[in-house]
């Protein structure tokens, strides 16, 4: 007989909490839902009383909200699904910190795969994930995690010097000369880290303003960076990575 996830939903909305329900019944069948709770204080008494592998967890309560959830059980030997509605800025928060999540209202499809990744994860202490997560929802990030083959590296933003894409996959280069490659499109960096001083001069180029020594001129030119790499700037992007340029100079 196969072995069941045994699984926790903390939920403060009893729809919310019902509609789950059925479709993890319905379309995960490998789930045991062990135990539910509608606020924080019943969330922590749950999860110690049940030791779940994997909790869905809603960000937003009534007395307070997910993380204080993470922050207050006794054991974080589990997986965590977080539930949110549709906001562009949470996503990239989660994103930043490698954690999964799905959309409000939940779709059959969403949940499956979410199981997928879940099952294909390693059991781990979460507790630097949430960290950052919660930072990144308050703030520019300042720490990424780069989820790789060889498990997940958490990485100083200020450390990058510049992203490149091939297909699929993006490969970030550091101060200390490593390279870490990741099955992420740029797209998704791009949109993290475009509040942190990086530019997309090029479709296959993102590039940290910081660690530019020089602009070369040409029909889109080339920039000189930290690393002495020559990045191309494509002549479509000239114009707003010079504007960026000249604009984080002057508060430099």
């Amino acid at each position: 007989m196969e072995k069941k996830i045994r699984t926790v939903l903390v939920d403060d909305e009893k729809n919310s909490l019902i509609i789950m329900q059925r479709l993890l019944e319905k379309h995960t069948p490998q789930v045991e839902i062990v135990a539910t709770a509608q606020s924080v204080a019943e969330g922590i008494e749950v999860i110690n009383e049940h030791n779940p592998e994997l909790v869905f967890l809603d960000i937003s309560m009534p007395d307070g909200d997910g993380f204080e959830v993470i922050e207050k059980v006794e054991s974080k030997d589990f997986q965590v699904i977080f539930s949110t509605a549709y906001d562009q800025y949470a996503i990239r928060a989660f994103e930043v910190a490698a954690l999964h999540y799905i959309l409000k209202p939940v779709k059959p499809e969403d949940l499956v795969e979410a199981l997928a990744r879940f099952e294909a994860m390693k059991a781990e202490d979460i507790t630097e994930k949430i960290s950052i997560l919660s930072n990144a929802l308050k703030e520019t990030p300042t720490r990424l995690i780069l989820p790789t083959s060889n498990g997940m590296h958490v990485i100083e933003v200020q450390d990058i010097v510049r992203c490149e894409s091939s297909n699929n996959y993006t490969t970030f280069y550091f101060t200390d000369k490593k390279k870490i490659v990741v099955s992420k499109s740029i797209q998704i960096y791009e949109q993290l880290l475009e509040s942190s001083n990086f530019c997309r001069i090029h479709n296959k180029h993102l590039v940290n303003l910081k660690y530019i020594k020089k602009y070369v001129k040409g029909r889109g030119g080339y920039v000189i960076l930290h690393d002495d790499s020559h990045v191309d700037v494509s002549d479509g992007r000239k114009k707003t990575f010079l504007d960026k340029l000249s604009e984080y100079a002057l508060k430099s």
